[in-house]
């Protein structure tokens, strides 16, 4: 089985809802904004509940803010 990538647009997307701080979103989301560093470098994965609170303090759906690779392929699966 080939190794999913995951990205994400956190960044730029807090930008585009008032420059939300990594603070802001970390205290909408539930975590500490280290939290939310890392995984905006993506350096840390975050559990499915802690991604789908991110999407939620976002106001985008799950898929629009995680994107997920196929690495054998180089698909993006949205």
């Amino acid at each position: 089985m080939s190794k999913l990538q995951i990205t994400n647009i956190i960044r730029r997307l807090r930008f585009e809802n008032d420059e939300m701080t990594q603070q802001e979103l970390a205290d909408a989301a539930g975590c500490t904004r280290q939290t939310i560093a890392a995984i905006e470098k993506t350096n840390y994965s975050p559990s499915l509940e802690l991604a789908v609170r991110i999407a939620m303090a976002l106001g985008k759906p799950l898929n629009e803010v995680f994107i997920i690779e196929n690495d054998s392929t180089g698909v993006k699966d949205e």
